[in-house]
């Protein structure tokens, strides 16, 4: 699973990578370790460094990975998944500023292809039915999980 946002960000993102961790939770507990992946892509460059990423993913899930880049590395990944984002222009590291970005959670595929998205309004839940119901189709056209319980 994959969701783009900022580690500023006041109260969506926080909300989004809990649901994130409650779906990696619980597809642990009844699939095992290493089956799902969740990852946090910054739309934020200017202050989301390696080492803020990297603790602010912490704070939601132990195996969340978060990553960042230069601006243009970021656009481009942004690009690729479709996600809009806007920061306000002239804003400096030490400004409060907003960024405004798509609200997608992205459900990839072992080979990292496109399978589903889920809007801020799909609760965890729904995700994890929705996650169950791609894992019964992978499972049955021969997929083979890493780790079982």
């Amino acid at each position: 699973m994959i969701y783009f946002g900022f580690t500023h960000c006041p109260d969506i993102c926080p909300e989004e990578l809990d649901k994130m961790a409650e779906v990696v939770d619980a597809v642990k507990e009844e699939y095992g370790d290493h089956v799902l992946t969740p990852v946090f892509i910054t739309c934020d460059p200017l202050r989301d460094t390696a080492e803020v990423v990297k603790d602010y993913v912490q704070d939601f899930h132990p195996d969340l990975i978060g990553f960042t880049g230069s601006p243009e590395e970021l656009k481009q990944v942004a690009r690729s998944y479709r996600v809009y984002s806007y920061t306000p222009p002239n804003v400096s590291v030490d400004d409060d500023y907003l960024v405004d970005h798509s609200i997608f959670i992205y459900l990839m595929d072992p080979q990292g292809k496109f399978i589903d998205c889920y809007a801020r309004d799909t609760t965890s839940d729904e995700v994890l039915h929705s996650f169950k119901n791609y894992m019964k189709d992978y499972l049955q056209d021969g997929g083979k999980l890493k780790s079982k319980k």
